[in-house]
């Protein structure tokens, strides 16, 4: 096998690629490669994963098959290749697009030794007709690109991945390079196993990039708070994820109205408009791209300043990989994620009906996001800790949690309970387990192992499972306890843990958010200035005129408006009836019943402190919500079951139920008592409605659940809470 000196790689970089350095790895990936052995990398998003595998295709003899996922990946690394040489047929694909006269193009180019990388995705590469073609040619080596897809916990499994070994069995044995960009040390451990590749050599860079910004804000106004974050950084490239096609197109539309410049981007649509789309974002026809998953795997665009999550990822890889898609150019990248736990709740729902195991490692997926989202450690602590690398600095200064530290207690003697539990439980149990012993709680589980009867049932009880989750989050980032690789989810203590328990010192964490329980944005602190966006001054004097109009009312403040209005007012300063209507979850109906005095005092405010007001922040609706919005009100008119209204609109009930809100909530009057009368017991009607009228702090549905107990459903009270705002405050 030839010798490259590390003068003459340097060279041939300089000849093939332009570039004067390596980057991390590079060159000893490169030099593994060309040695002829098995090489497992893993590199961050815009580590320079390509180039790995390229150049020993370069300098090797023989074709490189490339096996990677996505048709539109193998195209733009097959055209990236060509800009690098005379010879177009330097690198090919083979695949489902290409019709019977290029697939014998690329054959002849590949036998006339003129092609070095020979792209497939995984379902080609299993047809007859290709291993045939393959056996007849010396292959340099398999690269097995994005695969993470091989393993089941990995965020974007593709079981014709875990076919490759067989395959490449069949075709004849080369040397195997397998990258991705996500891995944890189980996802890891599943490839190599998978592969045949356990004895590999493993090179691995640091996932820390330091120029992201991790930001996780409550899911309340997010359409409202997404107009504004992109108007305020107008000009500048960004992606947005939601998890449905649905929220694509209708989240495109809303943007469009609103003058942002936004493409959507969805397997649902026919290729060519989707090729169209991702080719105005890449050449800045466009500045927003919304998407579900299927958009960014390999888009080279280094210049992406946000990435926005609609919808909290399905796994912690999943964030990783889009978030990474934010600068790549070692720039500015911001990371904006809004969660709520009811979309963790919907996620859980779409796994039913899947086999079991599917379930479970879903599950504990989704545990795993829940946790990083709703920690108040430092982002970036946790998330490399995800991935097994130790990130030792106390504060990043570049996330929302070390640049709006909560403060800090001490629970030395919790952990220690905690892990003295741990130890006497043993090895069989995951950290909910632990957690529903120590607070008290007795499920099926609890009892089957007789856990009740333990001296540590109800230890715990004075504080409750998010106290909980936050200090065996800690004991994991201190390395006290150990995570089973094997059977995933399952601790046990270790060394460390029992050292700490003979010798506990202080140990200082910042309790969990509840993102769920805040009432808006613009209820935390901090929020109101995110941006400068909103006006601290006028909203506390908008909430004192709210309090005195409810008590001249006689009604809670939430039915006059509710926080989210005061805050869009306090961002839009509207000074008539018109502007008025325009303000989130205001209408026709609220502004002209409440809306006199708020226009009042807007007015003097805004000409006493002679503001110039961000007219072109308001944020527009678009004709479809409005088209949905006259059908509800008519169909409610004509005593329409509300089952069918859903259907007759495509919604499910939840989202039937939010539109009819946002409706009663513009100060639009409905009678729904038909319906009501229909599904609900009288007696529990007037719990709720009483509820509501006396009890009621605010319109919070967690707060209204927590009071009245399990004999309510959320959609009992949610019925009850529309009816009580149309009769008392519309």
């Amino acid at each position: 096998m030839k010798q490259y000196d590390s003068a003459l790689l340097h060279a041939k970089l300089k000849e093939y690629f332009g570039f004067s350095a390596f980057k991390g790895n590079q060159e000893a990936v490169i030099r593994n490669v060309l040695e002829g052995n098995d090489t497992f990398v893993l590199m961050p998003t815009g580590g320079g994963k390509s180039l790995c595998y390229q150049m020993p295709a370069l300098l090797m003899e023989g074709v490189a098959i490339v096996i990677s996922p996505l048709i539109a990946l193998m195209k733009n690394q097959v055209d990236s290749m060509r800009t690098f040489s005379d010879n177009p047929g330097i690198a090919h694909f083979l695949n489902s697009s290409l019709n019977k006269t290029a697939v014998q193009q690329v054959r002849q180019d590949v036998l006339d030794g003129k092609t070095k990388l020979l792209y497939f995705a995984p379902e080609s590469l299993t047809k007859e007709d290709n291993v045939a073609f393959l056996r007849k040619i010396k292959v340099s080596f398999y690269a097995i690109d994005e695969a993470h897809c091989i393993s089941e916990w990995g965020h974007d499994f593709r079981p014709e991945y875990r076919r490759i070994r067989p395959i490449i069995n069949e075709i004849g044995s080369a040397p195997l390079i397998a990258l991705t960009a996500t891995a944890t040390p189980k996802v890891q451990m599943d490839i190599q196993k998978n592969l045949g590749m356990n004895d590999a050599a493993v090179f691995r860079s640091s996932f820390n990039r330091s120029n992201l910004y991790y930001e996780i804000r409550p899911k309340h106004n997010v359409d409202h708070d997404i107009i504004l974050y992109i108007k305020q950084n107008e000009g500048k490239s960004g992606i947005i994820y939601c998890l449905s096609r649905k929220k694509v197109e209708e989240l495109t539309e809303l943007l469009l109205a609103n003058g942002i410049k936004a493409r959507a981007y969805h397997a649902g649509m026919d290729a060519a408009t989707r090729a169209a789309n991702q080719d105005d974002f890449l050449m800045e026809q466009v500045d927003v791209i919304v998407a579900t998953i299927a958009f960014g795997m390999g888009i080279d665009k280094p210049d992406v300043r946000y990435v926005i999550h609609y919808d909290i990822p399905k796994s912690l890889e999943g964030y990783y990989q889009e978030t990474g898609r934010a600068g790549r150019d070692g720039g500015e990248g911001h990371c904006l994620t809004f969660y709520s736990y009811k979309d963790i709740q919907k996620l859980e729902k779409f796994m039913h009906g899947k086999p079991i195991a599917e379930q479970e490692i879903g599950k504990l997926l989704l545990l795993e996001t829940v946790s990083y989202a709703e920690s108040s450690m430092c982002r970036r602590k946790s998330l490399l800790h995800y991935f097994g690398e130790e990130y030792t600095e106390m504060n990043c200064g570049n996330c929302d949690n070390c640049l709006n530290p909560k403060p800090k207690v001490d629970v030395k003697a919790q952990l220690k309970m905690a892990l003295e539990a741990l130890g006497e439980l043993g090895d069989k149990f995951k950290v909910d387990h632990l957690i529903n012993v120590l607070v008290g709680r007795s499920n099926a589980m609890v009892k089957s192992y007789d856990h009740h009867e333990l001296k540590w049932f109800g230890a715990g009880e004075e504080h409750d499972a998010r106290f909980w989750g936050a200090v065996m989050r800690q004991a994991q980032i201190l390395g006290l306890i150990d995570k089973n690789i094997e059977n995933y989810g399952l601790i046990s203590l270790n060394k460390r843990g029992e050292l700490f328990i003979k010798k506990p010192h202080a140990v200082l964490i910042a309790l969990d958010h509840n993102y769920d329980e805040v009432e808006a944005p613009s209820e935390q602190p901090g929020a109101m200035n995110r941006g400068g966006a909103a006006d601290e001054e006028l909203f506390a004097m908008l909430k004192d005129l709210r309090k005195k109009v409810a008590k001249q009312q006689g009604l809670p403040p939430f039915v006059i408006f509710q926080d989210p209005s005061l805050e869009d007012m306090s961002v839009q300063y509207p000074i008539t009836i018109e502007e008025m209507q325009n303000i989130t979850g205001v209408g026709v109906g609220k502004a002209r019943k409440f809306g006199a005095e708020f226009i009042k005092l807007i007015k003097a405010y805004v000409e006493e402190k002679e503001i110039i007001r961000p007219q072109d922040m308001v944020v527009k609706s678009v004709g479809a919500k409005s088209g949905n919005k006259i059908f509800i009100i008519q169909a409610i008119d004509r005593k329409m079951d509300l089952e069918d209204i859903a259907r007759a609109k495509n919604l499910d009930s939840d989202e039937l139920l939010t539109e009819i809100e946002a409706i009663v909530n513009s100060g639009t009057r409905l009678d729904l008592s038909y319906y009501i009368d229909t599904v609900m017991d009288e007696e529990k009607a007037e719990d709720i409605y009483l509820y509501f009228k006396e009890d009621a702090e605010s319109d919070s549905l967690d707060a209204a659940v927590e009071e009245l107990g399990s004999d309510y459903t959320e959609e009992e009270i949610r019925l009850i809470r529309i009816k009580f705002i149309c009769e008392q405050g519309n």
